[in-house]
C-alpha cells in the first residue's frame, strides 16, 4: 500500500483508483470462507447488525 501523506477525499481505504485496483487484487488473492474452512480454521464472523443485537 502506498505510504500517505495526506487524508483521502474519498475513503480512508484507497487514495485513488490505482491503489482501489492494488487492494482489489490483494483480496482476490484471499482464502474464501469455505477455503479456510478446509484447512481446519474458522473464518472470521459476519459483520453486520441484525435486530436481536441492537441495544
Amino acid at each position: 500500500m502506498a505510504n500517505r501523506k495526506e487524508k483521502p477525499e474519498n475513503s480512508s481505504m484507497a487514495m485513488d483508483e490505482k491503489e482501489m485496483k492494488e487492494l482489489g487484487k490483494e483480496m482476490e488473492e484471499l482464502d474464501t470462507n469455505e477455503q479456510v474452512k478446509e484447512k481446519g480454521h474458522h473464518p472470521d464472523p459476519e459483520q453486520h447488525e441484525n435486530e436481536d443485537s441492537k441495544g
